[in-house]
């Protein structure tokens, strides 16, 4: 069994669902580890540089899907319409939460 690892969210973020229950922006999956798409970043480990918080909505959302050009400059804008629903697509978004992680609060002494 392998250490737990520390990730750090948003005080006002909602909990992780279920397996397969409605993703809710808990940001749990995007911030222990890579996603496929964020590859495309050379991102190898830990927290996506791409997760974003939402404030108003308290919640986190994907940057690679809301503002593909600030992280990809290559992305020609001619392709930018067409990149978030394939990457939607491609990661399974709006499928259910795909996450096994276990997320817990820390707790302070």
């Amino acid at each position: 069994m392998s250490a737990p690892q520390r990730i750090w969210l948003a005080r006002a973020a909602p909990a992780k669902p279920a397996l397969g229950a409605v993703c809710n922006g808990c940001g749990v999956c995007c911030a222990a580890a890579p996603c496929p798409l964020s590859r495309l970043l050379r991102h190898r480990s830990g927290a996506c540089p791409a997760l974003r918080w939402q404030a108003a909505a308290a919640r986190y959302h994907c940057g690679l899907l809301t503002a593909p050009t600030h992280y990809l400059r290559w992305l020609p804008a001619v392709a930018v319409p067409l990149f978030a629903p394939l990457a939607r697509r491609y990661l399974a978004i709006g499928a259910g939460c795909d996450s096994d992680t276990s997320a817990e609060p820390e707790t302070t002494p």
